[in-house]
């Protein structure tokens, strides 16, 4: 599509802005769309395994309440029959909730919506049904014993990234303009950049959770996207509050949209292509970030190349990732371990020989990154960096390869930091490699500027709209 403002020929092409524009107008109604994607994700999930459970009468049923109330002229909340995917760790009343995981009984009472479920609900979205992970969450590509392996829609021989790889395979496949995933080191910005799509990492707390992650105060949820502007439509839905969670911050009454157009000119932005410490960028990954960083000099942006002054936090996020994961383990019978995913064993194994007194020591270290963050924005609006040192590599079965902490993410060495920092953080897509993947630049904010980092962008996607695949069945 040439032309940025013409309206696609399929309705699942729409993303949610343009959507709600055709409901609004009576052009389109919710009934149209959710059967546009519903036939989508018959036609394509087959090959890509994004979704694990598709909910077609709960959908459709859902939209025809819709239609009902934008014909009355009455939709009751912003996301008023938009189709919305949920990640298959987020609870959902009705449905199983299985986390990618054998170990879990599909045949039980399933009663409660996670807060952003509820919300969701609560602001007219159509919930389509759940989009597949890796066990429990564990990795940073989408495979496992329960699901088998999920696929990118711009080449499916590769990996869609995790661990939320259904959300962004179906959002880029067009299989519903909105995915809500989860990013405990990497997993919304790594699958949505994989897949060319926008993810939002939020700042930690601002959507909130229940129950928390057994992986503690890292894990965050946030958006997939067709554009930017659907992404703070749906973070307008998402940080409104929740009891249940604890740790959720205090209500956020601003409107994500308002300032979203309001630029970068005079921004003070660091741009730092290693981190100080990523030695292995793929090179074409350095080039089109290169190219992105000279767009926003051009849009306005101050422009500094320098580095925050950290040394790689690696060893402090796969210690308390392994250390959660060896928590879960415990939660399981023998005979749940025996059918688990060889990559979440060995992470459990893994974080088995820490002590009480070096999961202390990760986490005062994990302070003073948070506390050295804090001070380095200070001088500087955002922080941009690649978002994922490689394009997608090839899909590949759960344990297939020998885990440690370089293989569980020493190719992702942009993402995890920023997730110890509780940081807002996203990824718009920058570019394309030569072979056709997809190449995603993250834009990094101080803690709660996450309409800051909206805003900036949305600018950047003014002057390089995001693509889409070449779908094929």
């Amino acid at each position: 599509m040439n032309d940025p403002h013409a309206l696609p020929a399929d309705l699942a092409d729409c993303t949610a802005t343009q959507l709600l524009s055709l409901y609004r107008s009576g052009h389109a109604s919710p009934v149209d769309a959710t059967r546009a994607v519903l036939a989508r994700i018959e036609r394509l999930n087959p090959s890509l395994n994004a979704f694990c459970l598709v909910a077609g009468d709960d959908a459709l049923e859902s939209a025809r309440a819709s239609e009902r109330r934008w014909t009355a002229g009455q939709p009751c909340g912003p996301l008023d029959g938009v189709p919305v995917s949920i990640k298959d760790l987020i609870l959902t009343k009705g449905w199983p909730t299985r986390r990618g995981s054998r170990t879990v009984d599909p045949l039980q009472a399933w009663e409660v919506d996670a807060p952003a479920s509820a919300r969701l609900r609560e602001a007219g979205a159509v919930l389509l049904g759940k989009t597949t992970t890796p066990e429990f969450g564990c990795k940073g590509e989408t495979n496992s014993p329960l699901t088998g392996i999920s696929r990118n829609p711009w080449d499916p021989s590769r990996t869609p990234g995790g661990s939320s790889g259904g959300a962004a395979a179906a959002v880029a496949a067009g299989m519903g303009p909105i995915g809500v995933g989860t990013d405990g080191a990497g997993s919304v910005r790594i699958p949505a950049s994989f897949c060319g799509n926008f993810g939002l990492k939020p700042s930690f707390g601002r959507v909130p959770a229940y129950p928390l992650s057994p992986f503690g105060t890292v894990s965050h949820l946030g958006p997939h996207t067709m554009c930017v502007g659907d992404a703070a439509l749906a973070m307008n839905v998402l940080k409104r509050p929740d009891p249940r969670d604890w740790t959720s911050l205090p209500l956020d009454m601003s409107d994500y949209l308002a300032t979203l157009e309001h630029g970068i000119r005079g921004l003070r932005v660091a741009w730092s292509p290693t981190l100080g410490y990523a030695r292995n960028v793929h090179p074409e990954v350095a080039e089109a970030c290169e190219r992105a960083v000279r767009k926003l000099v051009d849009l306005g942006a101050d422009v500094e190349a320098t580095d925050p002054g950290f040394d790689d936090p690696l060893e402090i996020t796969t210690g308390l990732w392994f250390v959660g994961a060896w928590t879960v383990w415990n939660t399981l019978t023998p005979a749940q371990q025996a059918v688990a995913d060889p990559d979440f064993a060995a992470e459990a194994q893994l974080g088995s020989a820490y002590s009480a007194l070096e999961v202390q020591q990760l986490t005062l270290r994990r302070g003073a990154l948070g506390s050295h963050m804090r001070q380095f924005m200070q001088g500087v609006d955002l922080l941009i960096t690649p978002t994922v040192a490689v394009p997608a590599f090839e899909a590949r079965p759960a344990g297939q390869g020998a885990m440690s902490p370089e293989a569980l993410l020493g190719w992702t060495p942009f993402s995890y930091p920023f997730n110890l920092t509780q940081q807002p953080a996203c990824t718009i897509p920058c570019g394309l490699t030569r072979d056709g993947l997809p190449i995603g630049l993250q834009i990094v904010g101080p803690m709660f500027g996450d309409a800051l980092v909206l805003r900036a962008a949305r600018a950047y996607e003014r002057a390089c709209p995001i693509p889409r695949p070449a779908l094929r069945a």
